[in-house]
């Protein structure tokens, strides 16, 4: 059964006037959970990288599979997902418990517009339990304390961060937590992780990120493809490593076809 939401008031903060990150990447992704700044602000940074709605479609594709490889595959029947984002079709809980009915997830996120929906993601299998919490990336004993009261922390659990280490700007600091977060699960645990990168053949990339470093909240930061990796430090990184998300595991018979690189690289790791 699902948990309740930890707010009252999960309307309360949400700026109309000030485009923000999870509403664009849904205005991208097709949804409607999102304002008329969004869509102004999301398609500038499409006419300086038009490919920049593949980024959103490959990275929750990614998810989706990391998802179904890490529950058929790893066996993984636990999910804590920071910076969940607004709901879209196949989210976390919706795929592994489609595949485990027995599956536990919690989300993670502090927008006020994800807050809003938060609805929306706690629903369930009747044999799984979905939750959500209000609580900062960088908060990671917190987010460990309060998902150890769904989640058995003594056994695997795969911490999911899909395009949400790229707003902590500090390279050190995105590492330290990071590894707070990966610390505090046990052996046999799975890191999903995903950022945006800046590489000299996508130089369109960089000048979406500055306009949108310009004009959206929160700013964010690009690193190359072997900062990235540098996440999985420590960890045994699964095949085929740190890649573009549409090239991580592609699967033919679901529809995926072979594409271009996006700037936004993915990878998964055990914690041994």
């Amino acid at each position: 059964m699902p948990e309740s939401p930890t707010t009252s008031e999960p309307d309360k903060g949400i700026r109309t006037d000030l485009p923000h990150t999870a509403r664009i990447w849904n205005y991208w992704l097709g949804g409607k959970d999102n304002y008329v700044v969004d869509q102004k602000v999301g398609e500038e940074i499409r006419r300086l990288h038009p490919g920049i709605g593949e980024y959103a479609r490959a990275d929750r594709q990614f998810l989706q599979r990391a998802v179904r490889y890490l529950v058929t595959e790893c066996g993984i029947r636990q999910f804590l997902d920071i910076g969940t984002g607004l709901p879209t079709a196949d989210n976390t809980h919706e795929v592994a418990q489609r595949l485990a009915p027995e599956a536990r997830v919690v989300y993670v996120d502090n927008d006020p517009t994800v807050l809003a929906h938060a609805a929306a993601l706690l629903t369930s299998s009747p044999e799984g339990r979905t939750s959500y919490l209000d609580e900062d990336l960088r908060n990671a004993d917190t987010i460990l304390a309060q998902a150890g009261k769904l989640l058995d922390l003594s056994r695997p659990v795969a911490l999911v961060l899909l395009g949400v280490v790229m707003f902590i700007e500090d390279d050190e600091e995105a590492r330290g937590i990071v590894r707070r977060l990966m610390d505090g699960l046990p052996t046999g645990s799975h890191l999903v992780l995903s950022h945006t990168i800046t590489r000299a053949d996508m130089p369109d990339v960089d000048a979406a990120v500055a306009f949108w470093n310009e004009h959206g909240t929160p700013r964010l930061a690009q690193r190359p493809p072997g900062t990235v990796a540098g996440f999985f430090e420590g960890l045994q990184l699964l095949e085929p490593g740190v890649v573009s998300c549409n090239r991580w595991h592609p699967a033919p018979a679901l529809g995926d076809e072979p594409v271009e690189e996006v700037a936004m690289f993915g990878g998964v790791a055990r914690k041994q």
